[in-house]
């Protein structure tokens, strides 16, 4: 395993992030971006998936909403990663804002059964365009951020992704129950208008960035080189499968259990979507709690950023347990709280450990197979998860059940990692 460049352990406090946010410019205003862009997002999820919901009564059509979701990001990275190393990632961020704003204004349409195709066919386009974003946006934050704000930077922003979770998923379940789900669309296509303002008025300029402008066949080829590189790197290559082995564990086929319990069994406001809104929101305090708690833990470390994985596993396992009995709807929260933290730490410092391995000039095509495995292995749990309920009968506890055993068979599998890592390490 290479030396990481990064060997700061000194626990992260506030004072880091108050920092990063008041000295660098060009940081401060990506982040705002998120915050508004993130804001309205949640409330498109509550919205389309109670809207869905509301219009078909099934199970499997919402699990199928969550297949596109994640499919679309997964169809579009082999030309997202070349894109996100050849071409400016700031101006591609603004491109693919307006582009969402516009699209998300078509949700409007969708006004019965007979159209949830369209529904269907604007969330491809969007998520689409979303797996062109978030790989340009991850490629370029070691562009903007000194190396050793690096760490601060990533667990900053999966924090505001978190809180604007917790907070938008709210304020848009009570926004969809009482003002109606139409009006959240609106909200997020506005929102996206504003982070494309901001982000444009980043001052970054490329750096270097892949040669040629060639057709389809020179970025295929330039794709496949990046996974050259995952192949001759085993231990990236581990790190970045991990969002896909979380997703295909729990994370996929648990939105659709979310959607199950708020319509099914606690059921508050408009088709669930108050009580939909309140998961999501228990989610992102978990989500927004775990990282920042545990890398105060680890520091920035390669091998204790490694360890502290384990622990994601653990407690997302423990999280399922907790709420898989469905005792009551507060006892749920709790255990997704906990599963939600411990999907947190997976994402955060999988993330951390690929911004202090890669190299600029393949980081964007490396951050693309990353989110392409995790959209690949969400849309398929998605779609077991809708194939539980409607074919197979299971009920939400029992679906919690298998998935609890799927998590601890993925920690396993980590730890055997681990133990094997140290093993060549001391021979």
């Amino acid at each position: 395993m290479a030396k990481s460049a990064f060997q700061a352990s000194r626990p992260a406090g506030f004072s880091d992030y108050l920092s990063l946010l008041t000295t660098n410019r060009d940081y401060r205003l990506l982040w705002l971006g998120e915050v508004i862009s993130l804001f309205g997002d949640w409330f498109n999820l509550i919205a389309s998936a109670a809207l869905v919901s509301r219009l078909t009564s099934s199970g499997l059509a919402v699990g199928g909403l969550f297949v596109l979701r994640m499919l679309a990001p997964f169809l579009v990275s082999p030309l997202a990663g070349v894109v996100a190393d050849r071409y400016n990632r700031k101006r591609l961020l603004v491109i693919a804002d307006l582009l969402r704003a516009g699209v998300v204004l078509g949700f409007l349409l969708v006004r019965d059964a007979q159209q949830v195709w369209l529904l269907y066919g604007l969330t491809a386009i969007q998520l689409g365009l979303s797996g062109m974003f978030f790989p340009a946006r991850n490629a370029l934050l070691p562009d903007i951020v000194s190396r050793q704000h690096i760490g601060a930077a990533n667990a900053l922003s999966s924090a505001t992704w978190s809180v604007m979770l917790a907070f938008g998923a709210a304020v848009g379940g009570v926004v969809a129950g009482r003002y109606g789900i139409y009006t959240s669309f609106v909200i997020d296509a506005a929102t996206f208008i504003f982070s494309a303002i901001l982000i444009a008025a980043i001052g970054y300029r490329q750096h270097g960035g892949l040669a040629g402008s060639g057709g389809w066949r020179q970025a295929l080829g330039q794709y496949l080189e990046g996974l050259g590189y995952l192949a001759r790197r085993r231990d990236v290559l581990m790190i970045a499968i991990q969002k896909g082995v979380m997703a295909l564990a729990v994370g996929g086929a648990y939105q659709v259990v979310q959607v199950v319990i708020a319509e099914q069994v606690y059921r508050i406001g408009e088709g669930g979507s108050t009580s939909l809104g309140i998961q999501y929101a228990v989610a992102g305090i978990g989500t927004g709690l775990g990282p920042i708690l545990a890398r105060r833990l680890s520091g920035d470390q390669s091998a204790a950023l490694r360890r502290m994985l384990l622990w994601g596993w653990v407690m997302s396992a423990m999280g399922l347990v907790i709420s898989a009995p469905m005792v009551s709807f507060g006892v749920v929260l709790l255990g997704q709280t906990l599963r939600a933290a411990g999907s947190g730490i997976n994402w955060v410092f999988t993330t951390q450990l690929l911004l202090q391995e890669l190299p600029e000039e393949v980081r964007g095509r490396v951050f693309s197979t990353d989110f392409a495995l995790f959209s690949l292995a969400s849309a398929v749990a998605a779609y077991l998860g809708g194939w539980l309920f409607d074919r197979a009968g299971l009920g939400v506890g029992a679906v919690q059940w298998l998935m609890a055993i799927a998590t601890t068979l993925a920690g396993l599998v980590w730890l055997a990692w681990l133990l094997r890592e140290r093993g060549e390490a001391n021979s």
